[in-house]
């Protein structure tokens, strides 16, 4: 298992990415001037994307993982090699996400804790009715993480 960055042609890895994020417009404002990180194991599993926010403040703006390799610890992975990736550099990890149960466990079972709520978030920005687990997405819920 390997976890590289990625600084050109991110879009190859467009597939995976609207996996956690499923329109490419809204993609397009942070890929670019985020800093992206592939997971291999030995094919591409799982990739990331995080932007410096300024004030120490980092925000993991995309987390996915290929549906088949799901529930087997690439995602937790990946936030951890963030955590000890960055931890001196940032004082903040922050991460934003549907009010869905089984994605607010993950990020909590990964030291993640409530911050703040972005209200109509989903309704605002997107296109299109974002739906998560049988839930329509409204607000994007926070969570924040101390790296220090």
């Amino acid at each position: 298992m390997e976890i590289v960055p990625v600084t050109e042609k991110k879009k190859r890895y467009l597939s995976l990415l609207l996996l956690a994020d499923e329109q490419e417009s809204m993609i397009d404002r942070y890929l670019e001037r985020g800093t992206m990180f592939l997971l291999t194991d030995p094919e591409a599993v799982a990739v990331c994307v995080v932007t410096d926010e300024g004030g120490g403040v980092l925000e993991l703006k995309n987390l996915a993982v290929t549906p088949e390799r799901q529930r087997q610890g690439y995602g937790r992975r990946m936030v951890d090699f963030l955590r000890e990736r960055y931890s001196g550099e940032f004082h903040t990890l922050l991460v934003g996400t549907g009010d869905v149960p089984s994605t607010l466990n993950f990020y909590r079972s990964c030291g993640f804790r409530p911050a703040f709520v972005r209200e109509n978030f989903f309704t605002r920005w997107y296109d299109h009715p974002i739906w998560e687990d049988g839930k329509q997405l409204v607000d994007m819920v926070v969570l924040s993480m101390e790296l220090c």
